[in-house]
């Protein structure tokens, strides 16, 4: 199995047993095809059918199978969910295809991403090269000009001023 961090359940909603999951992804609605769910239990992985998926205020609430109220959505919470990722659409990004690729600009490298933080109206890049201070590219069409996973790169344009001292 190809599985990939997906989000995390913050909370319950409601007392039917749904789960508050907080995606990690930049598109909520490449959650709602999503059928099955994988987490870990003391490092065995368990896997939750989904019955029900809806976005609603930049989370998904999670119905699945077996979990019928709210004691049982409770066991859920700070749990990481993992997908196959073969079962996520192309073309959408997740923070971990993201961690480690290199980021470029026409004048070469600029370094690697370290990490990535959501901000509500768009993504920040963390980007790191040996002995320099992080920099934090917004992840905006503007800057991002491509996005090569299989060949390992992001080539951005830097915004006038973000590398001035």
């Amino acid at each position: 199995m190809n599985l990939i961090e997906i989000g995390e359940v913050v909370n319950t909603h409601g007392v039917r047993g749904e789960l508050k999951l907080n995606p990690w992804t930049d598109s909520l609605d490449s959650l709602l095809d999503v059928e099955t769910f994988y987490y870990t239990v003391r490092g065995e992985i368990k896997s939750l059918n989904v019955q029900q998926i809806r976005i609603h205020k930049n989370c998904a609430i999670v119905k699945a199978e077996g979990i019928d109220d709210m004691q049982q959505a409770e066991t859920f919470r700070g749990k990481v969910f993992f997908v196959e990722k073969e079962e996520l659409p192309e073309g959408v990004y997740y923070i971990a295809d993201l961690i480690g690729l290199t980021v470029v600009t026409d004048d070469g490298e600029l370094g690697k991403i370290t990490d990535v933080f959501p901000t509500g109206s768009n993504d920040v890049y963390e980007v790191k090269s040996q002995g320099n201070k992080p920099i934090y590219l917004p992840a905006i069409a503007q800057v991002v000009n491509e996005i090569n996973i299989s060949k390992g790169f992001i080539k951005v344009t830097i915004p006038d001023g973000l590398l001035d001292d």
